[in-house]
């Protein structure tokens, strides 16, 4: 079985995001347009204003920069689980009736590193495989066989977040704790996210980093703080 990895490509996103934030925030106190606003902005205020925003935790003037993103080759797990985040989100899903390539699922790295349980894999894709052909045969839709495959099927959707829904999700799903491919997937959101706006996301990741707490309380991952934060901040 063909083994694929995560694809994140970043398709958009607001014209000149920090400056666009920037102009946001002095809009606030500011008698001037927001359009003199935004033509007047220095790498310093970028800087300054924006750390202060982020760090009193103010950031509804973040949630003027957007970012659409392509996402590639990931299973309906991750699909599920990234949707929950709905607050300041967009998204549009590969349909599962109209794309009948069920048998091509997401295999998780511990599997796959084994060779017995590949093997195991690669024979349940062919009675996949086989089930879609016979069910066919007797003249059902695809969209009823649909029902009968993994949880792990691969899909594709493009998604669009504000900068503070993007703060959300990276506090979420950078967690240790959270599923291994929406962790290597929100990993590569954040590295197209700091190319393109830096001064904003450099304070985004899991709350262990960024506030020193973890949010999953009782369900943390166990690993003493400092040497989270250490191996996070290395990561991040």
């Amino acid at each position: 079985m063909k083994q694929t990895k995560i694809k994140v490509t970043l398709l958009s996103h607001t014209k000149d995001p920090e400056r666009t934030i920037v102009a946001a925030i002095r809009q606030c106190y500011s008698p001037l347009s927001g359009y003199e606003l935004w033509e007047k902005v220095s790498d310093d205020q970028k800087r300054k204003l924006i750390r202060q925003v982020i760090s009193s935790g103010h950031t509804s003037t973040i949630e003027h920069a957007s970012f659409t993103f392509a996402i590639e080759g990931v299973s309906r797990v991750t699909e599920v689980q990234t949707v929950r985040h709905r607050i300041g989100a967009s998204y549009s899903i590969k349909s599962g009736r109209y794309n009948p390539s069920h048998s091509d699922f997401v295999v998780p790295p511990k599997i796959a590193a084994n060779t017995e349980a590949m093997k195991v894999a690669d024979d349940f894709k062919k009675d996949i495989d086989k089930m879609i052909e016979k069910f066919t045969k007797l003249g059902f839709a695809f969209e009823d066989i649909r029902y009968l495959t993994p949880q792990g099927t691969k899909t594709n959707f493009i998604m669009t977040m504000n900068a503070r829904a993007l703060f959300n999700f990276f506090a979420e799903r950078l967690c240790l704790r959270t599923q291994w491919e929406i962790r290597q997937m929100a990993t590569q959101i954040l590295a197209e996210c700091l190319k393109i706006a830096p001064n904003v996301f450099k304070y985004a990741g899991p709350t262990c980093v960024t506030e020193k707490i973890c949010w999953q309380g009782k369900m943390n991952c166990g690993k003493p703080e400092k040497n989270k934060s250490i191996e996070l901040r290395e990561r991040f």
